[in-house]
């Protein structure tokens, strides 16, 4: 699962942010729910994502995080994660993972550790801050979709590695940066990218819970 990612205000970051205040789109999403660059993001937030524009080029928009209409998402769960063995073929996702796929620019996510007792039943225990080993970024593969005229979008997860398994048994599906402008493309099978993702990672205590 994925519910929480982090964005620093980095060179590499701030560039994306740039392209994305210059789309068109940056205006409506603000009258609207706001746009947040930068920090903490979570599901219902809109933050930059990298998309292909309608020439078929890399572009970064805004786009809110959660699949869900803007009508029925007060008081409403949204979707914010797809899974990666099920997509192709769920209804809800499968055009969007055939033709509509995007890349989350992050500088890591967050994931709570899940423990389970005696019991039986699984308490949360200490929240991690996870990226990809000896990287900057932290490109997170997601769908979107357009809802009521503005995009919105899921992100995708996985089995977790063995660097992560100990936290949770699901992680976001992450690509390395070579492989982003195959991944958007409409003309690529994302299967063949599969085989690519990474699950060598970095992980610290982002916050010790009492």
């Amino acid at each position: 699962m994925c519910c929480r990612y982090w964005a620093d205000e980095t060179p590499e970051t701030w560039a994306i942010v740039q392209e994305m205040e210059r789309s068109p789109l940056t205006p409506r999403w603000e009258k609207i729910a706001g746009v947040k660059s930068y920090g903490e993001i979570r599901p219902t937030d809109v933050a930059p994502v990298i998309a292909p524009d309608r020439n078929g080029n890399r572009a970064v928009f805004p786009m809110r995080w959660g699949f869900g209409s803007l009508s029925q998402s007060a008081g409403r769960t949204v979707l914010m994660n797809a899974r990666t063995e099920t997509a192709s073929s769920k209804p809800t996702f499968r055009e969007a993972w055939e033709r509509h796929r995007c890349i989350v620019p992050a500088s890591g996510y967050f994931e709570w550790e899940h423990i389970r007792g005696e019991n039986g039943k699984t308490r949360t225990g200490d929240k991690y801050l996870i990226r990809p080993k000896d990287a900057v970024m932290t490109w997170l593969c997601g769908l979107y979709r357009i809802e009521e005229g503005l995009p919105v979008f899921v992100i995708l997860t996985r089995e977790p590695g063995e660097d992560t398994r100990f936290i949770h048994d699901r992680m976001p599906l992450i690509l390395p940066e070579e492989c982003i402008d195959d991944w958007i493309s409409p003309d690529r099978d994302p299967g063949d990218l599969l085989s690519r993702s990474l699950t060598g990672m970095d992980c610290r205590k982002a916050m010790v819970r009492t």
